[in-house]
């Protein structure tokens, strides 16, 4: 096969692999309603049940980069994907909390997929195409709505373990496919003389601490209210599991699959401008979704009248929808920046911004719940992200947009 047919190979069934790994550490945001319901869990032990899997995907993240640099995405990625069979079974057979959250913790290195992938991918192609490559990688996010499609099907036809038993046979099919139609290629690999320690330095740069604050947002947001969203509608509009996580998958569709496009306006019009304008869409989606429903009655000549404010669930979606949009083009722009400062140490910092990115995703869920709990206001979820976008826009402004104009070049001296 040629360079450029290994190269198309590579891409298409390392999407696939990562499509798969995304659904099955988004499980919980589905099977998570009926365990929460069998063992009467308070919304903060719920947001603990679904974020316990993104923990471990997250912490992983770092040295998985690295072992891809070293070794190779391909035997890194075939490893990873077998690790988690075992364990995606065994959920099926848990019954106390407790064994929800250890198996939860195995379940979740599928996560760590995509710091693997990143690297591998983006080294098959030219780097003027490597935002493209990533961001068509990046769309295995998609993986979130298929398990929205899915598993409440599963659920609702064989009951709730019936999911993870389906998963652990779809990821061992994966695991069989991946190695067959992927490549490796030893010109890829960091040289043998680099250490851990000098690829880790990248730490120290504060461009790396910035990368990630972003990404915290556009991954760790999304990942968070992919498994918040279908309780969400559940408790706030009063859906059935089905109709909750057919809207739900109308956020994690777009937040996936449209990170391609997003990688193409990267390469296009550069990662500052795309960031920026992501950030600003994102301020005004979550200034309107902080908004909690609000009965306000006013004294008039004829006596007093009540007015009801509040999203009903068909702009309630909208919003997501454009939410969703806005943070696949977020992914991929974050992830340009990194291919365009640190092109000879990508599968490093990938990690390490994915590690962010990753512990947002696990952070996130637990805080909303916790608000819950003490405010009783459902919006409290999109009054917190609100308040983190306006942290980014603010260190964004300081450290680049005062030098740089919206299409990213900088401005005349």
């Amino acid at each position: 096969m040629t360079r450029k047919g290994q190269a198309l190979s590579v891409l298409i069934v390392s999407t696939f692999a990562f499509t798969v790994c995304f659904m099955v550490w988004m499980m919980f945001a589905v099977i998570g309603i009926p365990i929460k319901k069998a063992l009467d869990l308070n919304s903060t032990q719920f947001g603990l049940l679904m974020a316990t899997p993104v923990l471990t995907g997250s912490l992983i993240r770092v040295p998985l980069g690295i072992w891809t640099d070293k070794f190779g995405g391909r035997i890194v990625m075939t490893l990873l994907m077998a690790s988690t069979v075992p364990a995606i079974w065994l959920m099926s057979y848990a019954t106390q909390f407790w064994q929800y959250l250890t198996i939860g913790l195995f379940v979740g290195m599928a996560g760590g997929a995509f710091s693997v992938g990143t690297p591998y991918v983006a080294r098959w192609f030219p780097k003027k195409q490597q935002g493209f490559a990533m961001g068509i990688y990046g769309a295995g996010n998609s993986g979130a709505a298929v398990n929205k499609f899915l598993a409440p099907a599963l659920v609702v036809g064989f009951g709730w373990t019936m999911v993870p038993q389906v998963y652990a046979a779809i990821m061992l099919g994966t695991v069989i496919l991946f190695w067959f139609f992927s490549y490796s290629d030893p010109a890829h690999l960091v040289p043998s003389h680099v250490t851990f320690r000098d690829q880790l330095r990248s730490l120290k740069d504060p461009k790396v601490i910035k990368y990630c604050q972003y990404y915290s947002i556009v991954f760790g947001g999304y990942v968070a209210l992919s498994l918040w969203m279908v309780q969400y509608y559940v408790g706030e509009f009063g859906l059935d599991i089905r109709t909750a996580a057919l809207l739900a998958a109308c956020f994690s569709l777009p937040g996936g699959v449209l990170r391609a496009v997003g990688g193409w306006l990267s390469d296009k019009y550069g990662a500052h401008a795309m960031t920026w304008w992501v950030l600003w869409v994102s301020w005004i989606c979550l200034f309107l979704l902080s908004y909690p429903q609000t009965d306000l009655t006013i004294g008039t000549v004829t006596g007093p009248k009540t007015f009801h404010i509040g999203l009903n669930v068909y702009l309630f979606t909208i919003l997501m929808f454009t939410l969703g949009i806005a943070w696949a083009f977020g992914k991929a722009s974050v992830f340009k920046y990194i291919s365009d400062d640190y092109p000879h140490n990508i599968g490093t910092i990938s990690g390490i911004v994915g590690l962010a990115g990753g512990l947002g995703g696990f952070l996130l869920p637990i805080m909303f719940g916790a608000l819950m709990d003490l405010t009783g206001m459902r919006s409290s979820a999109f009054m917190l992200m609100y308040g983190v976008v306006w942290v980014s826009l603010i260190w964004m402004y300081w450290t680049e947009v005062r030098s740089v104009n919206y299409l990213g070049a900088k401005k005349p001296a």
